[in-house]
């Protein structure tokens, strides 16, 4: 079927990944780029740039080019998206001359958006670029039954976003798209810490103490980890001990928030789609689904059966990966 390389691409917030219909997986690396703000030359993306935040001279500037799912910078994101295919296609094993691109974007994606992330992709010179909603890609990644006549519920908890989606026949019923995930839970314990300790942290910081401590369940056996960072008032280095209940109170609104919108999704769905909602619940997919304490809380708060899909870190890169297999499906999709 495939006269050109097929390629998916998820345009994460916080990862990006590259995925290859012939060897799978072959680019998974944060979304960051270090630049020279004296030419706006890319030094480095991925792994490396992210090893760089907070430690470059002045003329070197690590960034995240892709905020709440959206293109905030379109040069960068070009350039971006050159340097990590041409990686790309070193792993695969040839040059991706003129592929076939499937790239994830978020439902609540403007149609001035979407033509964004799509010129920045043609930029590499592809011969055609189809976009797939990540509420579709994350559900097929997850392995629910979309395509039948039943309610499939995807949460899709990213860094930039958070998605939930009613799907059902193939296609999305209704949806809801909020800008609070990862990143905002990030800048919450950042924000907690300097309020309650006087002490400055950095994100990576503070991505590390909700990946290590983070819960969303309020009863839970505390437990705590030592950070440094710098003492508003000496300007000094300083380690300071965090707690999981001090970093459940940090993100609590953020989690509210995304308890919220998965209500008034399930308020919004048709009462024919009710009854499978409460017999299949709901599958929960992203980096956010991997927070202790997740699905028995929001079980209690939604009073719905709620599952963690078995890979939800990668949920949307299989999910594309399966598009791809199955292009002529996908596109009836859109």
């Amino acid at each position: 079927m495939f006269k050109h390389t097929a390629i998916g691409i998820d345009l994460g917030t916080a990862n990006i990944l590259v995925y290859s219909k012939q060897k799978g997986i072959v680019f998974n690396e944060p979304s960051v780029v270090a630049v020279d703000t004296q030419t706006n030359d890319i030094i480095a993306i991925g792994h490396d740039a992210k090893d760089m935040i907070g430690k470059t001279p002045k003329n070197i500037a690590s960034i995240r080019p892709l905020r709440e799912g959206v293109i905030a910078d379109y040069d960068i994101v070009a350039q971006m998206l050159k340097a990590i295919l041409k990686k790309a296609s070193r792993k695969i094993g040839r040059t991706l001359k003129k592929p076939v691109v499937i790239v994830c974007s978020p439902s609540g994606s403007t149609a001035v958006e979407k033509r964004a992330i799509e010129n920045a992709v043609k930029s590499f010179g592809v011969k055609e670029v189809h976009l797939i909603d990540e509420p579709i890609a994350a559900a097929i990644g997850a392995g629910l039954p979309i395509s039948e006549p039943i309610s499939s519920v995807i949460v899709d908890i990213g860094g930039g976003t958070s998605e939930v989606a009613i799907i059902s026949y193939g296609g999305i019923v209704t949806s809801r798209s909020i800008r609070v995930a990862g990143d905002k839970m990030d800048e919450e314990i950042v924000h907690y810490v300097r309020q309650k300790n006087n002490v400055l942290i950095g994100y990576q910081t503070a991505e590390r103490i909700k990946k290590e401590i983070g819960y969303a369940l309020i009863d839970h056996e505390p437990i705590s980890i030592q950070v440094s960072g710098r003492d508003l008032v000496t300007g000094l280095p300083k380690e300071i001990t965090v707690t999981s209940t001090e970093v459940q109170n940090a993100i609590r609104e953020s989690l509210e928030n995304i308890a919220s919108t998965i209500h008034e999704t399930l308020e919004n769905s048709p009462p024919e789609l009710s009854g499978d909602i409460v017999e299949y619940g709901i599958t929960l997919a992203g980096g956010g689904a991997l927070l202790r304490g997740m699905e028995e809380w929001l079980k209690g708060e939604l009073s719905v059966p709620v599952r963690v899909a078995e890979d939800p870190l990668n949920a949307i890169a299989i999910g594309t990966a399966e598009s791809i297999k199955q292009l002529s499906k996908f596109k009836k999709l859109n």
